[in-house]
């Protein structure tokens, strides 16, 4: 079983730039709620401190008649709400970091 991790809300100011510092380093996938009025913005900075490829889901009114989940890179999902206006509760869940592979270097390369 894949673990994660269970954020609560972001910081509104203090603290802020050091709790999605940390994310950046963060394996495990990770939930976090969000208020529909700082959904854009934290979209922008999760993408920004993230990297815009991170692969996410919104969940909106789970469990609930009109549930929601849209799923897409960080990126996509910045500019998706980028000028939606949105209601109800917000999660987020967000892929953790991922290993880089690095490519084999052959003599030919060299």
């Amino acid at each position: 079983m894949e673990r994660f991790a269970f954020e609560g809300f972001l910081p509104k100011k203090k603290g802020r730039h050091t709790r999605l510092q940390e994310l950046t380093d963060e394996p495990r996938t990770f939930a976090l709620f969000e208020s529909p009025q700082r959904l854009a913005r934290t979209l922008s900075d999760l993408a920004e401190y993230l990297g815009e490829d991170r692969r996410s889901v919104i969940c909106r009114e789970l469990t609930k008649l009109h549930e929601e989940v849209v799923r897409g890179t960080l990126g996509e999902l910045a500019e998706t709400y980028a000028d939606q206006s949105v209601k109800g509760e917000i999660t987020l869940v967000v892929e953790g970091r991922t290993r880089r592979v690095r490519k084999a270097v052959n003599n030919t390369e060299i």
